[in-house]
């Protein structure tokens, strides 16, 4: 099959066509010729779409969907169309599914799944045996099907030897320990950001220290074992101090911060809506401006949608017993434009794949095409009617955003919006 995509303005900053407007001519799923206004004869489909931007794919390292067990919330097949719809060509699933996924057949299962689809997904395995905390999982024979890291889904590692062997044992097959970042002994049974809101509000706070301590106890571990050690979704200003300076100190370590993160405060609380409520906790503005200029001196690797979807049963709820979560991927895009201009924008989306050992594909031509296709100017408020997950819980309904997405082209396979 011959693509063409016509007047299409290439976003990558390594890129010799780095905002250049050309044709792209995609056949078989390898980019044949880039040039401009091509001449091509015979082609089966041609995409012409108003101000076309082409990037790269977008990765995003942080992904929930609920099969097996919760496809109430979302099914392999529809969050992967979400993702690519979204313009998400790959996405890291988390492993917090019914069971766990914490062995070799669960992760060959979900792999098989999500086969000959358009949204490539790769898995985290669990660290631990069905992500409790007390022993590990099999790292090794998750790792040999082909999960990309281990970590327990918004669960602390609760016991400091466990972290220690898991980082030891690792690197036997140079892999990725996940530690999410909170001492449950400090968070206690807050439910939201421990400050001036969660009193006047009457809930029980989460304190930012219960964040940093376990970063503190991490890199400890870090620096005496070695090893590679990811913290996903970090939410504080001191945070970010912390893992700026482990990195100085040469450790190998990286960090994410959910998109939400960079947007919200915890003054969206005032009216209790649960679907402000998520893990790490929505923190100040002080927080956010740090987290904003930890992304862009790259501190922060990478950003995250960290979607989540909860079922109305477990969401619209009172908020004490409400789930933690929001989804993320469809505003994902739109939402970055609103903070960051366009190449930070598309550098982040495209950032985080290295860490995870998964191949980059640049455009040009012999490659693979593994594109995102979007507008950035096209201004709207994101509703209802944007949201495509089986679940509605996004806290970014009723945002400005900047920006519109076409859908992706990986290979032959495409996920498109507009063109089907």
């Amino acid at each position: 099959m011959k693509l063409l995509l016509k007047a299409a303005k290439i976003i990558d900053q390594g890129s010799k066509y780095h905002h250049k407007k050309v044709d792209i001519l995609i056949e078989g799923g390898i980019i044949k010729k880039i040039g401009a206004s091509l001449k091509i004869k015979d082609v089966d489909k041609e995409i012409d779409l108003k101000n076309l931007h082409v990037s790269k794919g977008w990765f995003d390292s942080s992904v929930s969907f609920g099969e097996p067990g919760y496809e109430e919330r979302e099914t392999i097949k529809n969050g992967l169309k979400v993702a690519g719809q979204s313009g998400f060509t790959q996405i890291a699933l988390n492993p917090g599914t019914n069971p766990v996924l914490d062995n070799n057949g669960s992760i060959t299962s979900i792999k098989s799944k999500a086969e000959n689809n358009a949204v490539q997904l790769f898995t985290i395995g669990a660290l631990t045996n069905k992500s409790e905390g007390k022993d590990l999982a099999e790292l090794y024979d998750m790792h040999q099907a082909g999960a990309i890291a281990f970590g327990d889904y918004k669960k602390a590692i609760g016991h400091p030897n466990l972290l220690k062997l898991s980082l030891l044992y690792a690197q036997n097959f140079d892999g990725l320990v996940q530690s999410f970042p909170q001492d449950d002994q400090i968070a206690g049974y807050g439910l939201v950001n421990e400050h001036i809101n969660s009193t006047s509000l009457g809930l029980n706070g989460i304190p930012a220290l219960a964040e940093e301590l376990q970063i503190i106890r991490d890199l400890y571990i870090l620096e005496y074992t070695g090893g590679k050690l990811h913290i996903p979704t970090i939410s504080t200003e001191k945070s970010i101090k912390l893992i700026k300076d482990a990195k100085k100190r040469g450790l190998d370590v990286s960090c994410s911060v959910a998109i939400h993160n960079l947007i919200y405060t915890d003054d969206e609380l005032v009216e209790f809506d649960t679907r402000y409520k998520v893990l790490p906790p929505l923190r100040t503005k002080v927080d956010v401006k740090a987290l904003r200029k930890g992304v862009l001196d790259g501190t922060i690797d990478m950003v995250t949608s960290d979607h989540t979807p909860i079922d109305l049963e477990h969401k619209k709820v009172e908020f004490e017993h409400s789930l933690y979560g929001t989804i993320g991927l469809e505003s994902a895009f739109g939402a970055l434009s609103t903070i960051f201009d366009l190449d930070e924008t598309i550098s982040l989306l495209t950032k985080g794949r290295a860490r995870f050992k998964i191949p980059e594909v640049e455009i040009k031509e012999g490659n693979q095409a593994n594109f995102s296709l979007f507008d950035p100017e096209e201004q709207s408020t994101f509703n209802k009617e944007n949201i495509y997950s089986s679940s509605k819980n996004s806290m970014f309904l009723d945002l400005k955003i900047k920006g519109k997405v076409y859908g992706i082209i990986n290979g032959t396979r495409s996920s498109m919006l507009t063109i089907g």
